[in-house]
């Protein structure tokens, strides 16, 4: 047995204990900082990929803190996909912000479906990469899925088997777009985890969906050795 594999079954026992605490909403429990790299300049998408975007996409990233290593290892991710977490376009262009449910990720953030500007979301502290995904359907769909999504923001950010509320970054956006009549015809899986098992929408499934279409993904970092 690898000590990769031992290392990613720690993380993953780790996460999930945390998951199960933060789903009984234990006061004042904060997960460990992430040990990413000190911020940078914002980092925003090329010129050219901004320029495409719309409401309602699908925003991806490589996230860099220990909830993002604990999805890419969860049993049933794909170990050639990277991102771990998604949430969706709202706004204007050259102000465009991400809705997204997550946990806490900086003092006086709680765990919670909330908004943050486009470059917050894909600043270096956060993200690694990111990948950009247009949903096929109409002016109508798309209105009614972001304004669905936006409904819940405030809401606890939450970890549940068959989520039916869009609790998790995965589900809120799977949720909103089959409020509005989309069918993204997605794959839960099954995980066996401590004190979690059931099935879940890991964000490979998600970007899988033939309903999908890849805008920009951003040139991925060589693979740790």
């Amino acid at each position: 047995m690898s000590r990769r594999f031992i290392a990613a079954v720690i993380v993953m026992a780790a996460a999930a204990i945390s998951t199960a605490y933060l789903v009984h909403s234990i006061p004042g429990f904060r997960p460990a900082p992430s040990l990413s790299p000190p911020p940078s300049a914002a980092s925003g998408l090329p010129a050219a990929a901004a320029a495409s975007l719309q409401a309602g996409d699908l925003v991806f990233r490589i996230g860099n803190d220990w909830q993002s290593e604990a999805v890419r290892h969860a049993p049933g991710s794909s170990r050639g996909d990277p991102y771990s977490h998604v949430g969706m376009l709202t706004g204007t262009p050259g102000r465009w912000q991400v809705l997204h449910a997550v946990p806490a990720e900086a003092p006086g953030r709680g765990d919670a479906i909330r908004i943050d500007p486009l470059d917050d979301f894909l600043a270096p502290e956060h993200s690694r990469g990111v990948a950009v995904y247009r949903v096929d359907a109409d002016p109508a769909q798309r209105e009614s899925a972001v304004r669905h999504a936006l409904a819940r923001q405030g809401l606890p950010f939450r970890i549940v088997e068959d989520d039916p509320d869009g609790s998790y970054c995965t589900t809120l956006v799977w949720h909103a777009w089959r409020a509005a009549g989309v069918d993204l015809g997605v794959r839960f899986e099954y995980l066996d985890l401590p004190l979690l098992s059931g099935h879940y929408l890991l964000p490979h499934r998600l970007r899988q969906s033939a309903r999908l279409q890849l805008l920009y993904e951003s040139p991925r970092e060589a693979a740790p050795a």
